[in-house]
């Protein structure tokens, strides 16, 4: 499969053929129809968020469930999807209660995993960490709901519990905050 890659820290990345992913038992394989480029995939490229190299980024993506392995229940061949920026293992106590992202046994398509700027990319705990796209939303959309809408999301519903009505002001720069 192709993929673009890079052998080392700012080096210019490369689009390189490299063997497609192994399907995990509880997993998928996703073939990419559309991939965000995050500021993370910049700081993983400079070094700051070390990862392994060589190293295929990529991990706000959406696409087609290809492959499905044998012990999930839940995806199936065909199905449009798309993965959150943590994926955790679908078996700890904090899995079970809905908080993936601190799962000790985590996984990061592009970071503790290759990601998404290939043709390809596996998705353990698939019953857990893919979410089925509706028909009527388009790959490129999806894609850009990454990291930067589900954090700001979570963070309005689940932690400040902002109701309607309610005022919300925010101070940053970067991916879930911008400036103008």
């Amino acid at each position: 499969m192709q993929a673009v890659q890079y052998d080392a820290y700012g080096a210019t990345p490369d689009l390189v053929d490299i063997p497609a992913p192994d399907c995990p038992a509880d997993g998928v394989l996703v073939e990419v129809r559309a991939t965000g480029v995050c500021r993370s995939d910049w700081h993983a490229w400079q070094g700051h968020d070390p990862v392994s190299l060589p190293h295929v980024p990529g991990h706000e993506f959406a696409g087609v469930i290809t492959i499905v392995g044998p012990r999930v229940t839940t995806r199936r061949v065909g199905e449009r999807v798309t993965v959150p920026f943590v994926c955790g293992c679908g078996r700890c106590a904090y899995c079970a209660a809905g908080d993936a992202q601190v799962c000790p046994d985590q996984s990061q398509p592009g970071f503790t995993q290759p990601g998404s700027f290939a043709d390809l990319v596996a998705v353990p705990a698939a019953d857990l960490n893919v979410v089925p796209l509706p028909d009527d939303l388009d790959f490129v959309t999806a894609a850009s709901l990454g990291c930067r809408f589900a954090t700001s999301y979570r963070a309005l519903t689940a932690h400040g519990r902002v109701r309607p009505g309610e005022w919300v002001a925010v101070h940053g720069c970067g991916g879930v905050a911008c400036r103008r």
